[in-house]
């Protein structure tokens, strides 16, 4: 079985961590192939919303604990930060298609920060977020400490991160950590559906919105006002624009393309 799983349908492209043996741990084979097939769907034209997911029970345990203690296979440190978790959350924010996160268990350690890392985090109303890394004396990962505190408060982040506390999901919505909480019966259905309806949006606008909101992070509000100018012409120019425009002058819905 691959430990990455891709389908391709309606423009969705599903990943789908598939370790389930593991809670769908990173080891290197997974955080390796997990940046090839974001890259794939960055480059295929026919992909305009993703959905990031895990297989069984959990969503992502975070780093594969066996990897780590193994003499034969332990990457090392640096390399697991350099090489697997680093570049897969500069992936998630660089692409330019919007990513849905779709916790569907345990999310835990680096895993919880590549699920909050994406552009809308959704969750079943069982899954839990849990900062695990202060109960093996590390540090947080994977953007944690630039994400958490901006998405609940410096506070709350700091009390999670230092306690290793559970959060639950229904919690983490009301903390402002996810968009949605939804009940396993429903689950799949409403992500799919979430999918589906980004699909159909402008694409390129939603891509230049998510690079606002990265420059945002760093941006003064004199270069973001400039940026803002910059790119809503650049999105005045396209199809999809003058789509919509004309969708609402003739009363009728648009059908964007994502050009």
């Amino acid at each position: 079985m691959p430990s990455i799983e891709l389908k391709i349908e309606n423009n969705i492209a599903k990943i789908t961590l598939n370790r389930p043996e593991t809670f769908n741990s990173f080891n290197r084979e997974m955080a390796l192939l997990l940046q090839k097939t974001l890259d794939d769907c960055e480059t295929n034209r026919e992909v305009r919303a993703i959905v990031l997911t895990g297989s069984g029970k959990a969503f992502c345990a975070g780093q594969d604990l066996n990897e780590v203690t193994s003499p034969e296979l332990n990457p090392g440190f640096r390399k697991i930060l350099e090489e697997h978790y680093n570049p897969i959350v500069e992936r998630i924010r660089a692409i330019e298609k919007p990513i849905v996160s779709a916790v569907n268990g345990v999310a835990a350690g680096a895993g919880a920060n590549i699920a909050l890392a994406c552009d809308i985090v959704v969750a079943v109303e069982g899954a839990s977020f849990i900062q695990a890394f202060s109960k093996i004396g590390l540090i947080p990962d994977s953007a944690g400490t630039f994400f958490l505190p901006r998405l609940i408060g410096f506070q709350k982040a700091s009390a999670l991160m230092m306690l290793g506390d559970k959060v639950s999901a229904k919690e983490a919505e009301q903390l402002g950590m996810l968009y949605k909480v939804f009940s396993s019966e429903t689950f799949e259905e409403e992500v799919n559906k979430l999918a589906n309806q980004l699909s159909k949006m402008p694409t390129k606008a939603l891509g230049l919105t998510k690079r606002l909101l990265n420059e945002s992070m760093t941006n003064n509000l004199e270069q973001q006002l400039a940026m803002e100018s910059d790119l809503q012409i650049e999105t005045a120019e396209s199809d999809d624009y003058q789509e919509g425009v004309n969708a609402f002058i003739e009363k009728r819905k648009p059908v964007f393309k994502g050009k």
